[in-house]
């Protein structure tokens, strides 16, 4: 019984140790982290593959100069990346045509590709000129996170949409994100209102998110995956509740708009560069008070998904830090 006794105790301690080791780790790497919301800082650099000159490169702080951005972020997307940019160059391209004063641009993120996702995306420049497609090259991959912060950092609109390079989201669901947030600005902006009576006022200057969502899908995914894929998926909604709070049952679509005030606040603070930064873009509207709406869109499973179960634990420990970072205060945010 002494030795029964003995091995529990011996246990208790390692448990207790693997604990506290783990605790002083994450605190420690969210104090390392506290600066950390610079990233890459390179200058983003536009280039005419034509005339092989650079194009001055905007910034997020700068005036919009046109109505919408959309942000692709790509790693080794050379097959799935052309005939989703043939089918939103047509969608854009058609809608341009019916209304003069839509202006749009099309910024890919080469998130340090190793095939020809590059050549596919400047080949796309070539046919539709650099004022209509631009591409970022970050070098090495740094993940989705940043290579989306990157593009948003670097755009022209007034709207400002992300969206992945698989095509899963059909680009004209864009105009439900668009239409329900043009609708709270009018509420928000009623007459008499200081903004409503600025004749300069745009839709850029009220900090929105709209964000697509595949949660009225539930249900019949629920039905057709595995028993093991449910728990998964119930979990990790659980965590990211005790992590982000309540508000947005689908952080993970990757179809996500914003106004141009709502993306300086938000992708100038970001600091969590991979899965996890959906989340993390949820807690910073909260903290920032940024209006959030959550708009049901198609969504469609594409082949070739980079979504790794081996992940999990990487972003069990980004949510961690991200919770720690904030919650005592190591990570402080600029507006």
């Amino acid at each position: 019984m002494g030795f029964l006794w003995t091995v529990v105790e011996l246990l208790l301690a390692l448990i207790l140790i693997a604990l506290f080791g783990l605790v002083s780790a994450i605190i420690f790497e969210a104090s390392r982290r506290r600066h950390n919301h610079a990233h890459v800082e390179a200058p983003a650099i536009f280039e005419d593959p034509n005339s092989l000159k650079q194009v001055p490169c905007p910034h997020i702080s700068d005036p919009a100069e046109k109505y919408i951005s959309l942000i692709i972020p790509a790693f080794n997307e050379e097959h799935r990346l052309p005939g989703a940019l043939e089918e939103t160059m047509n969608y854009l391209q058609q809608r341009a045509a019916k209304d003069k004063s839509f202006s749009y641009e099309v910024v890919i993120v080469d998130d340090g590709s190793t095939d020809g996702t590059k050549r596919v995306a400047f080949d796309f420049v070539r046919k539709y000129t650099v004022d209509n497609v631009r591409v970022i090259l970050l070098g090495t991959n740094h993940g989705k996170g940043e290579a989306i912060r990157k593009g948003m950092l670097h755009s022209r609109g007034e709207l400002l949409l992300m969206l992945d390079a698989d095509g899963a989201t059909k680009v004209n669901d864009l105009e439900k994100l668009e239409s329900q947030i043009h609708a709270f600005a009018r509420k928000e902006s009623q007459p008499g209102d200081s903004a409503a009576s600025n004749s300069s006022f745009r839709i850029s200057d009220i900090p929105m998110a709209a964000f697509g969502s595949r949660a009225h899908l539930e249900e019949k995914a629920l039905a057709t995956r595995k028993w093991y894929r449910n728990f998964l998926m119930k979990g990790f909604h659980l965590v990211v509740l005790l992590t982000a709070g309540s508000g947005i049952r689908d952080t993970q679509c990757g179809f996500k708009m914003f106004t141009r005030a709502a993306a300086r606040k938000l992708f100038k603070n970001i600091r969590l560069k991979r899965w996890c930064f959906d989340v993390e873009l949820v807690f910073l509207c909260k903290w920032f008070d940024i209006k959030m709406l959550e708009i049901s869109v198609n969504w469609s499973e594409i082949p070739g998904s980079k979504v790794n179960p081996l992940s999990i634990p990487n972003i069990l420990w980004e949510l961690a830090l991200m919770s720690v970072g904030y919650r005592t205060r190591m990570w402080t945010v600029s507006t």
